[in-house]
């Protein structure tokens, strides 16, 4: 949670926003918005592991809480344009 990783979601989530009405359009921008999530969920999964969360609620329960729980969202998401990608190229394919 860099300040440059701060930046780069802010970036992933403009990206997400400029392809919204047209993402159709972008079937492979699509995939790669899966790969990213899967990248940050399974980051998370590797902080997660080498990180004792339970320290941390010590410390700052609502800050804790986000840390061992955000990746969930990356990895929901992951699966939400995995399944649109695949909705999308099963579509593609029947009209070729």
């Amino acid at each position: 949670m860099s300040d440059f990783g701060l930046l780069m979601i802010v970036i992933w989530g403009l990206a997400y926003i400029s392809v919204a009405k047209s993402y159709e359009k972008v079937i492979w921008l699509v995939a790669v918005f899966a790969i990213e999530k899967l990248i940050y969920g399974i980051i998370w999964i590797q902080w997660l592991s080498n990180t004792n969360v339970s320290d941390m609620f010590q410390k700052d329960a609502l800050a804790s809480t986000f840390y061992a729980i955000f990746g969930i969202n990356d990895l929901l998401f992951c699966l939400f344009f995995t399944y649109v990608f695949l909705r999308l190229m099963k579509t593609k394919n029947k009209t070729i």
